[in-house]
């Protein structure tokens, strides 16, 4: 039986990072993944560009049952860190909105730079390996995996979550947190589209395609300023996304479609200036002319010149522009989520070394954990970070480093 110093599941973000890193300090390390190639939520990442992190990283950016578990991963990795090892392999990047961070070129220079730095500290990758049986013993673990046994003295879960079941997500990480008795907080997929009543969903469908900038907001108060985007099965873009991780099922989100506009303002110096004019070519100057039809068509915007335009009908146009209450009818689920929501209970593990306080030599790092970042690199960064953190801890606690 093959011994390693280190057995790591998962060959995504997390699991290669930490890898590379404890394999420089000098571990032997060994990757498992159940795919055909390392990385595959990578290379779909950021419309193929990977969005590897974001400028303004910062705690509040993450949703996770204990708020304070990330901090201290987030401070000792950050993304300057990680931004100084993509410089270093020469990858051009840019910017796009609010802080992220895109390569230039593809989402493949990310895997490769991954790839790279495992090879700089000798990392054994063996892919199409599905681990099928755990255990510990008093020297650290055996795995099974592929018919072919390997023990290690220590094992990090870097399996991810449920989202995007196509490019081969599992409950495995889940499972084995369960096996060793760690809780697991209930998970739902998160940055993910909105689906529509059928009623709404009919008259809206011809907008698919459309996008316009708007302030969407949940319950709690939370608040998002990107576009969103009506699709054939309801809303998407990147408002909506970022919301999803804060609705809950049977809440409405409140979208505010003309956010920069004072909008009474607007209608009385139009109606001055074209008192002739249709209230749809009015507000076809702010939005687009489908999206004021499709509002008629469901009687939440008179069909009137502006000369007949009363206080009351505008009153309510404004609470329909400004704000639309929408009840989504759920979500399109992990099929089409970017990360899972819940986890392994942070409450279990120690946020300086994501080890489990009650198996030694058992860590788990990255989209397995409680730990869900916003749209825009942040969950990247909790990859990278909480990697690291686990990798040094590896570094200094195995008896095999040379």
């Amino acid at each position: 039986m093959e011994k390693f110093d280190v057995v790591i599941i998962g060959a995504g973000a997390a699991g290669l990072f930490c890898a590379a890193q404890a394999g420089q300090a000098g571990l032997n390390v060994l990757v498992l993944d159940n795919g055909k190639k390392a990385g595959r939520k990578i290379l779909m990442s950021g419309g193929g560009r990977c969005n590897f992190t974001n400028l303004y990283t910062e705690p509040t950016a993450y949703l996770s049952a204990n708020p304070h578990f990330c901090k201290s991963a987030l401070a000792r990795y950050s993304q300057w860190d990680f931004l100084d090892l993509v410089q270093r392999h020469h990858i051009p990047y840019h910017e796009k909105t609010l802080g992220q961070l895109f390569c230039d070129d593809s989402a493949q220079q990310i895997i490769d730079l991954l790839l790279k730095e495992c090879e700089i500290g000798q990392v054994t990758i063996r892919l199409r390996n599905e681990v099928t049986h755990l255990e510990k013993t008093e020297q650290g673990f055996v795995i099974t995996a592929s018919e072919k046994k390997v023990s290690a003295h220590s094992l990090v879960v870097a399996s991810g979550g449920l989202s995007m079941p196509g490019l081969g997500a599992s409950p495995l990480g889940y499972r084995i947190a369960e096996q060793f008795g760690l809780n697991i907080l209930p998970t739902r997929a998160a940055l993910v589209p909105f689906t529509l009543h059928k009623p709404l969903l009919e008259r809206l469908q011809i907008l698919s395609g459309v996008a316009v900038p708007a302030v969407v907001s949940a319950k709690d108060a939370t608040v998002f300023r990107e576009n969103i985007l009506f699709t054939h099965r309801g809303l998407s873009g990147p408002a909506i996304l970022q919301i999803s991780s804060y609705w809950q099922p049977g809440e409405y989100v409140s979208i505010n479609l003309l956010p920069d506009t004072d909008l009474a303002c607007f209608l009385d110096k139009e109606q001055r200036s074209h008192p002739n004019q249709s209230l749809k070519n009015t507000l076809a100057k702010l939005l687009p002319k489908r999206l004021i039809e499709c509002f008629q068509s469901l009687g939440q915007l008179p069909e009137v010149p502006l000369k007949q335009l009363n206080s009351t009908q505008q009153k309510a146009l404004i609470a329909t522009l400004q704000c639309w209450q929408v009840q989504p009818n759920g979500t399109e689920g992990y099929r089409t989520a970017e990360v899972t929501l819940g986890g392994v209970d942070t409450h279990e593990l120690s946020s300086k070394t994501m080890e489990a306080h009650k198996v030694k030599g058992l860590y788990f790092i990255g989209e397995v954990v409680d730990v869900t970042g916003w749209l825009g690199g942040y969950n990247f960064q909790w990859a990278w970070s909480s990697a690291w953190a686990c990798a040094q801890a590896l570094a200094t606690s195995e008896p095999g480093i040379k």
